[in-house]
């Protein structure tokens, strides 16, 4: 079996072929990235020591795509994942959507060229900020919990939000384009009869992420705490009581091979794959975690709210429990150890990708 990963040298992309190969899986793994994030470009002679070879190629250009070998799996890893793309001055609007939307819709003629099954990894970002933002919601150990004793919309529980809560707009443009994404690979499933699965997954996170403030959070905040970059709390009151939960990307890998071995699994096309609520923090006790191991530091607060911010979002991963007995097993400290270890062996790393 051949499979495809776009954006394989990203964070994702690059460490679900890392996990096959080190495990040792009798498949065929190419990958196509175009290199644009910063950081990317050290993971190629890593991909090429493990017998994984990567083409230089935009999914924006269909072109690219079209010299591509046929693949019996697509997994789509690539995307501009700054919930604040084309609107925070770096980069451009009609970007975000070649990127997130045109270059999805190129490989969607790809996987229906090749007879092709297709994995699309989605956000969290599909679901309305608005519904988001107005979760009743009150303060526990320095983080933003449910409010239980008030009424819940539909679609969230303790568990998190699940795949029925409200994905109207506004969702920012990178939700936006991904939710498309999801439409459009779905309709392409119907209509040419292929597999396709749609993972909204949540945070990802884990040693060598390419740590940015708008995304890669866990990797950014530790490795600025540990090389004493400057640090803020942005927005909600200046207190860093803004909750998500981390997922590690080789146990999103165990998901993946279960719906590549079984295309017709009675199971729902769309599920949100996330670390969940034993799986979450807020950046304050991210903090208090970064104070045990690092040292104490002084974290700055701008209370003036952001763009598309929302105070909790927790993914519930039930459905994907249900229909496919998956669940993460690599527990949040693990994570924060393992991210913590590798920013401590390589100091340069944050300037490298950011």
């Amino acid at each position: 079996m051949r499979i495809l990963i776009t954006g394989i040298c990203g964070f994702v992309g690059f460490n679900l072929a890392r996990c096959w190969r080190e495990a040792g899986k009798d498949v065929e793994i190419v990958g196509i990235d175009n290199l644009c994030r910063p950081g990317s470009e050290s993971h190629r002679t890593e991909l090429k020591q493990m017998g994984v070879r990567h083409i230089h190629g935009d999914l924006r250009l269909a072109s690219d795509l079209a010299a591509l070998p046929p693949a019996d799996w697509v997994i789509d890893a690539a995307a501009q994942p700054s919930v604040l793309a084309g609107v925070d001055g770096q980069s451009d609007s009609r970007q975000v959507v070649e990127h997130n939307l045109v270059g999805t819709l190129n490989l969607l003629e790809y996987v229906r060229s090749a007879r092709a099954g297709l994995i699309l990894l989605s956000t969290s970002r599909v679901y309305g900020i608005e519904p988001l933002a107005s979760l009743p919601l009150k303060v526990h150990d320095d983080a933003f919990v449910l409010d239980a004793s008030r009424p819940l919309p539909s679609g969230v529980s303790a568990a998190g939000v699940d795949e029925t809560f409200s994905t109207r707009p506004p969702l920012s443009l990178y939700g936006a384009t991904k939710r498309a994404s999801e439409v459009m690979a779905l309709e392409y499933g119907q209509t040419f009869g292929l597999p396709v699965w749609v993972n909204r997954c949540g945070v990802m996170a884990g040693a060598g992420q390419f740590g940015h403030a708008q995304q890669g959070i866990f990797s950014y905040w530790i490795s600025s705490w540990l090389l004493r970059r400057p640090l803020r709390y942005i927005g909600f009151e200046g207190h860093g009581r803004q909750v998500r939960d981390a997922l590690h990307p080789r146990d999103l890998a165990s998901l993946l091979e279960m719906q590549m071995d079984k295309p017709d699994h009675d199971a729902p096309r769309v599920i949100n794959v996330s670390g969940g609520a034993d799986h979450a923090m807020s950046l304050a006790q991210l903090s208090r975690w970064c104070r045990q191991r690092f040292g104490d530091m002084t974290v700055a607060a701008s209370p003036q709210m952001r763009r598309f911010d929302v105070p909790w979002l927790i993914l519930d991963s039930t459905e994907a429990q249900r229909h496919w007995r998956w669940s993460p097993r690599t527990s949040l400290g693990d994570i924060l150890r393992e991210i913590a270890d590798f920013a401590q062996q390589h100091p340069q790393w944050l300037d490298m990708t950011v």
